[in-house]
C-alpha cells in the first residue's frame, strides 16, 4: 500500500491534492481539524469539504488531529510508516490580520506544526519527498519598493525593470523587510523545510504560492481573495477594498495547476528546493479588474467600499516568476487561465450559496 499523507486535507489545496493522488491510485491519509472555522468562523469552515471527500473517495482516510500535537501526529505516522510515499503539508493559519490577534497560535500552527511534520517524516520515512506550501509573503513588503507605475485599473512594475517580463524570482531577499506576523511564521517554516533538505538530505520542496484559488475555496474576508469576491458579487454582500486604490495586483493559480506541479516534483524529487509558484504573467489581475469580471458573471453590479488603510505586509504588485520550476520540470504546463478560474469559482458557488 502506497500512502500520500496530506495535512489541511479539507482545504483548497489539500482537497485538490487528495483528489489528484486518489485518481492516481494512492491511498490518501488526510489530517484536518477544521481550524479554519476557528480562524474565520462558520463561513470559513471546511467541514463540507471533509465530508465530501469521505463520501466520494473510497481510498481517503480522515484523521482529525492538530498539527501542533506531536504525539497525535506520531501515531498517524507510525500507523502508515514506510508506506508513506509522499507528505504534502498544506495546513496553515493563512491570514495577516488574524495572525496579529493570536501570534502564539499563528506561530504554533505555521512554524511548530511544520517542524513536527518534518521531524516525523525524517524519523518514520526519511526517503519520502516532503512538499510544503509556503507563501510569497516570506518576501515581506520588499516588492512594494519596486519601481511601480499606476495605471487606470492596476499597478504595474516599470517596463525597464527585469521583473516586468516574467515576474519576481526566488533571488529576492527575505531579509530587512516587514513580513507581518503571518509572514514571519511562514518564513520560519519555509527555512526549516529547506534546512531538512540541505542538512538532512531529505527531498523537500518549498512552493511559495501567489494567490492560490479555485472552486474548492471556503473564501472569507480575511483570506481567499477571488473566492470571497465572487461570493460577495453573487449575494450582494458589501466587499471592502483595503488600500492601494484597489489596484493591487495578484497572480492567480488554480489549485489543480499547483497540485499538478506537486505531482511532477513527486515523480522526480530534489532536495531543499524553493519555487515561486503562482499564475505568473499567464494569469493575473488587480482587484478592480477582478471586480469587473465577477460582475460580468454574476450579472449585476457589486456593492463595495474602500478602506484607505492597507493590510500590513500586503503586496501592491506580485507576479511570480515560475521559470525555475519550469526549467526543472519542463512537462508541467498551466491548464487554467484567469477567465476559466473565475468561471469555475462562480459555478462552484451556484449550489452552495
Amino acid at each position: 500500500m502506497s500512502v500520500v499523507l496530506v495535512t489541511g486535507s479539507a482545504g483548497l489545496i489539500g482537497a485538490e491534492t487528495v483528489r489528484r493522488f486518489a485518481r492516481e491510485g494512492y491511498t490518501v491519509a488526510g489530517v484536518d481539524n477544521d481550524m479554519r472555522a476557528y480562524f474565520f468562523g462558520p463561513e470559513g469552515s471546511t467541514k463540507w469539504a471533509a465530508e465530501t471527500l469521505q463520501r466520494t473517495i473510497p481510498s481517503y482516510r480522515h484523521h482529525t488531529a492538530d498539527i501542533r500535537d506531536y504525539a497525535a501526529l506520531d501515531k498517524i505516522f507510525a500507523e502508515y510508516g514506510s508506506d508513506i510515499a509522499l507528505v504534502v503539508h498544506t495546513a496553515a493559519q493563512p491570514s495577516h490580520d488574524w495572525a496579529a490577534r493570536e501570534p502564539l497560535t499563528d506561530f504554533g500552527v505555521n512554524a511548530l506544526g511544520t517542524l513536527n511534520l518534518l521531524e516525523l517524516t525524517r524519523l518514520h520515512c526519511p526517503e519520502t519527498p516532503f512538499i510544503f506550501t509556503s507563501t510569497n509573503k516570506v518576501y515581506g513588503d520588499t516588492p512594494n519598493y519596486l519601481p511601480l507605475v499606476e495605471l487606470e485599473k492596476r499597478w504595474e512594475v516599470d517596463k525597464s525593470h527585469p521583473y516586468f517580463e516574467h515576474g519576481i524570482d526566488e533571488t529576492m531577499s527575505i531579509d530587512q523587510t516587514k513580513h507581518s506576523v503571518f509572514g514571519a511564521s511562514k518564513v520560519a517554516a519555509d527555512v526549516m523545510a529547506q534546512e531538512y533538505g540541505r542538512y538532512f538530505g531529505m527531498k523537500t520542496a518549498v512552493f511559495r504560492g501567489g494567490c492560490l484559488t479555485g472552486p474548492g475555496h471556503s473564501g472569507a474576508e480575511l483570506h481567499g481573495f477571488l473566492s470571497y469576491l465572487m461570493k460577495c458579487a453573487m449575494t450582494g454582500r458589501e466587499y471592502r477594498i483595503f488600500g492601494y486604490k484597489g489596484k493591487q495586483v495578484r497572480d492567480n493559480i488554480h489549485s489543480a495547476d499547483l497540485v499538478d506541479a506537486f505531482w511532477h516534483f513527486f515523480k522526480a524529487p530534489r532536495a531543499g528546493e524553493v519555487y515561486n509558484m503562482g499564475g505568473s504573467r499567464h494569469s493575473n489581475c488587480s482587484m478592480m479588474e477582478a471586480i469587473v469580471l465577477c460582475e460580468q458573471l454574476a450579472g449585476k453590479k457589486m456593492v463595495y467600499s474602500y478602506v484607505e488603510d492597507n493590510r500590513v505586509g500586503d503586496h501592491i504588485w506580485w507576479i511570480s516568476d515560475v521559470r525555475r520550476f519550469q526549467a526543472h520540470y519542463p512537462d508541467w504546463h498551466y491548464a487554467y487561465d484567469l477567465q476559466r478560474i473565475i468561471e469555475e469559482i462562480y459555478h462552484g458557488f451556484e449550489g452552495r450559496i
